[in-house]
């Protein structure tokens, strides 16, 4: 059964993605700073919620020494972490810290791969400029936009050989809804229907990321989804 280590377990997307996992039946270590703050449909340490299984324990994104000690005997480690209304440039020291922290494991079993969640400030628009390059985006977005995006190209840097990785951004719009299952791929360009909307559900975010470590499609790749 895969192992997965996820951080940002308590968020928006984190909880969807714990969710999706412990419905495929994966083992998942959900890494958090206080775990009373996981959502009581799947809080507890060594409990079993759906046919996955689930243990709660405290760390530290943003300390390379936490990552490496959470992400050992783990297949992958996913990082849905979000600075909230802390400091955006902490995306840039999750990053960081999540790549030392595998890179630094040693012995003889495969390091575990790496899944991040991006933002979709750095991706293209149909037009050809960025998404965070348009016109009325608020001063604190576009912070959090440019920090995903200095993120995302520190993770270019990273050989694919020293840690198998990729990011996995969201489209335009993303919030909590229905789950379908279904969704579009992309890369460095914006998904959109037919009427220009670029949007998903929380629920097939989260989908679309257990996709992505069931088939390794992406390795030391961005990537994106949209309905």
């Amino acid at each position: 059964m895969t192992k997965i280590a996820l951080f940002g377990a308590t968020g928006t997307v984190g909880t969807r993605v714990l969710r999706e996992a412990l419905r495929r039946g994966y083992e998942v270590t959900a890494v958090v700073r206080d775990p009373a703050g996981l959502p009581g449909t799947v809080s507890g340490t060594g409990s079993r919620t759906g046919t996955g299984t689930i243990v709660v324990v405290r760390g530290d994104v943003l300390d390379p020494a936490s990552v490496a000690t959470v992400a050992a005997g783990h297949d992958v480690v996913v990082s849905a972490y979000g600075p909230g209304l802390g400091d955006p440039t902490d995306l840039v020291t999750a990053a960081k810290s999540l790549i030392g922290g595998v890179r630094s494991l040693g012995g003889d079993a495969p390091a575990p791969r790496v899944v991040i969640v991006g933002g979709a400030g750095s991706l293209r628009t149909p037009g050809g400029p960025l998404v965070r390059d348009g016109a009325g985006v608020p001063a604190a977005v576009l912070a959090v936009m440019r920090a995903h995006g200095d993120a995302l190209d520190f993770l270019r840097t990273v050989p694919v050989e020293q840690v198998h990785w990729s990011c996995l951004s969201p489209p335009a719009q993303i919030a909590p809804g229905e789950r379908t299952g279904t969704y579009r791929l992309g890369l460095d360009d914006l998904v959109v229907d037919e009427e220009g909307r670029s949007r998903i559900s929380t629920e097939d975010f989260a989908v679309a990321l257990i996709d992505e470590i069931e088939r390794d499609a992406h390795a030391g790749r961005r990537f994106t989804v949209a309905h």
